[in-house]
Parts: C-alpha cells; structure tokens; sequence
C-alpha cells in the first residue's frame, strides 16, 4: 500500500472512530415535511448525532440556533422543501439503521493545523445495494452558507430512489475560503470517497458530480487540464450534472479576491491563481468530462453576471472541442430551484442521470 492509500485508510478509520456503529440512547423519527419547524427539525435526536449541518440560511453573518426556529422548513427552503424533507428523512433512517452519515475529510493534525477544516465534512448517503455508481454533490453558495438542504439534500434523495449512493460535500465559505479552501476541499473529497470506496460500497470511476451555481463552477473547474482531475492523478467524473452554473464570475472575481484572499489595492489576478478567477469555457478541452446542464430565462443572478458568458458560452466550448453535452433552457426556473419541484425544471435530474448512463455506457463500448 502506497503512502497515500495507508494516509486514505487512516483517516477512514479514524472517521469510523469518530461515528456510532450502532445508535445509542433515544432516536429521532424519519417524519419531517415541509410544515416541520426548523426548531423541531433541529431537536430530532437522531439528526442531531448525524452531525448533519442543518444551518443553510444565513449570507453575511452566521446563522445563529436560536435564529428561525418558528420558520417551517418550506419557509426556510421555499419550493424545494419537500425534497429537502425526504433527504433529511433518509439521513434520519440512516443513522437509525446503524450508518454512518458525517466523516471528517481531513486528518487530526491539519485540523490543528488549521481549524476551519473541521467544518468541512462529507455526509454519506448510501445505495440500497453493493458496488453503486456515487454522485457527490456540491451545493452552489453565497458567502457564510452553502445550500446543503436545499440542493445536497434534494439531490440525494432522488439519487437514492434511482439506486444510487450520493455523498453531500459541506465546503469552505466565507471567511474560510481563502486559499483556494472551497476548491481543495472537492478534490479532497473525491480523494477520500476514491480511497475508501470499498469500504462506502461505491465504484470509484465514472461518478457523476453534481453542481449548483457556485459549486457548479468548481465542478467545471474539476473538469480542466489546468487544476482539475488530472493534476491530482484523480479518475475522470463520468459526467458533470450542473444546475444554473456560474461559468464566468465576470466582475464579482475581484470582489471575491478581497473578501477571500485579502488582496490589497494594485493586486492582480492570474488565471491560475485562484479558482474563482478561472472561465470554465475558455479551458474546456478534449479531455473535459461530459456535461449536462441548464439554467432558467428568468434565472436574475446569471443575468447580474451576463447569461450569454454563462451555460451558452460553456455549451458552445464544449461543441467546439467534440466534448459529449446537453444544454437544456427553461422558461421559469430561477436561481436556488434545485431539484426544479414546482418550475419548468422539474425531473431535470432524471433526465441527466440518463444523460450519466448513456455517456459512460459510450465511453465503455469504445474501450
């Protein structure tokens, strides 16, 4: 075993050290809906133990526990409540069953090291049955949150009614995503569920990540010869499932080089320096995974940052360099939609995931 596999199995092992093999003391019922308040939802006993993050809402400041309690979880979501609701329910019953949901991705020593990577955790969804495709999720963020409930869990609910294990990547935001932070911690996270897919019953290759607006951007980045899967030695995403990606942060990069990386006036910014400064498009090349993705007509924040610079410019890249693709355009679907429940995006998932099993299933027949 190479160093970075015995590094891999270390830290599996002490996640599992850190988790409940078996539940102990009185367990949370699997009976949220979209009328639960987040204070109830927040005292379940069982997604209390998970170590599911349930704090989503906040963008300046950070969400505090006595914030929001009266809010039902639709208040608190909006239309994607009840996506959101099964989600939670299925961690619920995953740890009601003995599964363990959160791991730390980073060992005990960077931790030390560096505090703020404590917050970073992978929540574990698994397939019903042995040797699953995986999805990792990456939920879009907006400074001091990012949108586990609303995207992460939606996702992997529908995920896991199509046979599939998922994961929920909780990232770097805010004043912790210097550095690169936000984007260290996604290759850190396929790293690990790479490493240790025997023990999560996952195959390691052809897995779909999925990425909403922000954490669609590092998803393409993912995808790019310049810092993505193949700097890191990493097997190629079978495809990229993006919603409402920002492809082309425009002239929030500087904005984001202050707030993230202190810069000072007369700073500038190179491609490769940080990753929110790198244009999907301009990098896609022959080697780029798959991707499907889509935004809505009426999507306000993609067109804050010029739509056309968005999914149309990735979609016309990807064209010209012969990458398999798919751009789907609705007419209501704004930003935040994520599964799509009540908007012209509804069952867009569906739709990618066959996109995923076509594409692979191309990729095989050529090998």
């Amino acid at each position: 075993m190479n160093a970075k596999k015995t590094a891999a199995a270390v830290l599996a092992a002490a996640a599992l050290a850190c988790g409940l093999a078996v539940p102990a003391g009185a367990l949370g019922q699997p009976n949220i809906t979209a009328g639960t308040t987040m204070g109830e939802i927040r005292a379940n006993e069982s997604l209390q133990a998970s170590g599911f993050d349930t704090y989503d809402r906040n963008v300046l400041i950070l969400e505090q526990p006595w914030m929001y309690d009266d809010w039902t979880l639709e208040e608190y979501l909006g239309g994607t409540a009840p996506d959101a609701a099964q989600g939670l329910n299925l961690v619920i019953d995953n740890y009601n069953r003995g599964v363990q949901v959160t791991y730390q991705i980073y060992t005990p020593e960077e931790i030390a090291a560096d505090p703020s990577k404590a917050e970073v955790q992978l929540y574990y969804f698994p397939a019903e049955t042995e040797n699953a495709r995986y999805a990792l999720v990456v939920p879009g963020n907006m400074y001091e949150k990012s949108a586990k409930m609303r995207e992460g869990c939606s996702v992997s609910y529908h995920m896991h009614q199509m046979g599939y294990a998922s994961f929920v990547l909780r990232y770097s935001v805010g004043r912790d995503n210097g550095d690169n932070a936000a984007y260290n911690d996604l290759v850190r996270a396929v790293q690990f569920i790479t490493e240790n897919a025997e023990m999560f019953g996952v195959q390691p290759e052809d897995y779909a990540l999925v990425g909403f607006s922000a954490g669609g951007q590092m998803c393409g980045v993912f995808g790019t010869s310049r810092m993505g899967y193949k700097t890191y030695g990493l097997p190629k995403p079978g495809a990229l499932l993006l919603g409402y990606p920002v492809i082309n942060y425009m002239y929030a990069k500087p904005l984001y080089f202050y707030l993230y990386d202190g810069a000072e006036p007369g700073d500038s910014l190179a491609p490769g320096d940080y990753y929110y400064n790198i244009e999907v498009a301009a990098e896609v090349d022959g080697d780029f995974p798959p991707v499907y993705h889509w935004f809505g007509l009426n999507d306000a924040t993609l067109m804050l940052m010029d739509i056309f610079c968005q999914g149309p410019a990735l979609d016309k890249a990807l064209e010209e360099s012969g990458v398999p693709h798919q751009m789907v355009i609705f007419r209501n679907a704004r930003h935040r939609t994520s599964v799509g429940t009540g908007t012209d995006a509804a069952g867009w998932l569906y739709d990618a995931v066959d996109f995923w099993e076509a594409v692979t299933a191309e990729e095989e027949k050529g090998e």
